[in-house]
């Protein structure tokens, strides 16, 4: 028999040549459809060192000139947020050939997605946790704006009062100066479907809404487009990356403008692989090295209900 291996180029050379790329492929489309936050934060890629500068600037005055009077320019604040980049994350998977042998399915196919939708998983987390830190943040330049927090007890429970809430938020954004783009409102699928279900305002044509029960789905209000997620930080976390943690268990919404959090970027999302003669398998690891960081908290707003 002609045996045909689906690892080969061409049909010849290493039999494993295209199985790593095909492992990182599915990794990179696994990563990308699950991970919804870091594309939501501001993104600096950096070549070496531990961590990167965010300089921060203040706003300034303008005032009317009396004729004849020395003019001597007005003084801005400014500071700076200094990210760093955390520890190595990985997510590695170890397959055995004859595992691999006897399997009825694609073993690999299915092993990639679960590793990059675990990194994307992780990276969501630690970003919404920054994001509801952030809300709770003071000013990063002096007399500047903080974040927000916002207490409304029915807030997980009360579709309208979330919408009003909302709307809340968008109008201290407002208050604040924060940008009319790139603003995104985070919540868990308990709330995400409690505004499609039951508010009466949130899909309403009337009111402007957008989405609809027919498709389960809600895209915006007041202009900030909904985001559904697991990865929303509800309880109390006291593990991990100690700049992360904190009591999240009154948190039912974030909102959030992605100049609020900061991501580095030193290795990029990337895909390893080592066949091991004398464990008789391949040991894959996805991989990737980031940090997270507050930069500007009055771009933050947290819904709790206490």
């Amino acid at each position: 028999m002609t045996v045909s291996a689906p690892g080969q180029v061409n049909g010849s050379g290493d039999a494993r040549a295209l199985y790593l790329k095909l492992f990182a492929g599915e990794t990179l489309g696994a990563f990308a459809e699950h991970n919804v936050a870091m594309a939501r934060s501001m993104v600096r890629t950096i070549s070496g060192g531990k961590s990167a500068q965010f300089p921060a600037t203040g706003k300034t005055t303008a005032s009317y000139h009396t004729p004849g009077t020395m003019i001597t320019g007005n003084v801005i604040n400014s500071n700076e947020r200094v990210i760093t980049i955390d520890d190595l994350l990985i997510s590695p998977v170890f397959i055995a050939n004859i595992d691999e042998a006897l399997s009825q399915y694609e073993v690999r196919s299915e092993y990639a997605k679960q590793c990059g939708a675990a990194l994307a998983r992780t990276l969501d987390k630690n970003i919404l946790q920054v994001g509801v830190l952030a809300a709770r943040a003071s000013a990063t330049v002096s007399g500047g704006d903080g974040g927000t927090v916002l207490t409304v007890s029915t807030a997980k429970t009360n579709a309208d009062d979330l919408v009003a809430a909302i709307f809340d938020a968008v109008q201290a954004f407002d208050e604040k100066n924060v940008p009319e783009t790139d603003r995104a409102v985070f919540v868990k699928p308990d709330q995400y479907y409690l505004l499609v279900n039951s508010s009466s305002k949130a899909i309403h044509r009337d009111y402007g809404g957008s989405g609809g029960i027919a498709d389960g789905n809600i895209i915006k209000i007041a202009g900030a487009e909904i985001v559904k997620t697991n990865n929303l930080p509800t309880t109390n976390v006291n593990s991990g990356v100690s700049t992360y943690q904190g009591d999240f268990s009154n948190t039912a919404a974030l909102v959030m403008h992605r100049s609020a959090v900061g991501t580095v970027k030193l290795v990029d999302l990337a895909v390893e692989s080592d066949y091991l003669v004398q464990n008789q398998g391949t040991l894959l690891v996805a991989k990737l090295a980031v940090g997270h960081g507050i930069l500007r908290p009055e771009s933050a707003v947290e819904i709790a209900t206490a």
